[in-house]
């Protein structure tokens, strides 16, 4: 059975227009989908996921992407045992991590991304779209000291490749080491399926593994 979320706490500029097995939420041009499969999800996390979504999707889509997609579908589906992952306009989210990790909801964030992200079937390096998506948690996130979640110092173990937060912090000390907008550059060119090893030297002057060792020598930020 769908469960029906209120707008009561979510303030006059939420319109929820109801459907048959979701409440539908609008705000300046943009919609939100909001499906509980089994409807066990606790009130106050449905009405924070509706929140965050509202926060940061539009202000991603204006800064990385215009022309993504207005209306989102989020799912909180008891079958699904990940975390979350975005498809096709859809978001689906573990419930039940929720409930272990209360103050995650930036995890939002970082699953919005990749919808404004939208590089299609064009064989972008895996461990850049999740490096960029989790810069954007970093920059964008709203709370994620709450959830503890945070960037991870620069060790000798690490791989440029390794993607999600190693990959995140590398874009961050490269947009305050002289790159600055390397990142929506970067993201550009794989939406327009036109990324390859020598975008980096052609941004920067170096390539990826040239920067890395530079990042290596004095990973400060």
């Amino acid at each position: 059975m769908a469960y029906l979320f209120g707008a009561a706490a979510l303030g006059p500029a939420l319109m929820p227009a109801q459907a048959a097995e979701s409440r539908v939420y609008t705000r300046s041009g943009y919609a939100l989908d909001l499906r509980d499969l089994n409807g066990a999800t606790a009130q106050a996390t449905a009405d924070r996921l509706v929140e965050r979504y509202f926060a940061v999707y539009p202000r991603l889509a204006a800064d990385f992407n215009p022309g993504a997609v207005k209306r989102v579908q989020f799912r909180l589906d008891p079958a699904y045992t990940g975390v979350a992952y975005a498809d096709d306009g859809k978001i689906t989210y573990n419930p039940q991590w929720f409930v272990s990790h209360p103050n995650d909801i930036d995890v939002v964030t970082h699953e919005v991304m990749h919808l404004v992200q939208a590089y299609g079937p064009s064989g972008q390096p895996g461990w850049l779209v999740e490096g960029v998506a989790d810069y954007v948690r970093q920059v964008y996130g709203i709370d994620n000291a709450a959830a503890g979640w945070a960037l991870p110092a620069y060790a000798a173990s690490q791989k440029v490749t390794d993607g999600y937060r190693i990959t995140a912090r590398f874009l961050l000390w490269l947009e305050r080491h002289g790159h600055a907008g390397i990142v929506a550059t970067l993201d550009q060119r794989m939406r327009a399926g036109r990324y390859n090893d020598g975008v980096w030297r052609e941004l920067t002057g170096n390539s990826v593994e040239q920067l890395w060792a530079s990042y290596a020598a004095d990973p400060g930020l």
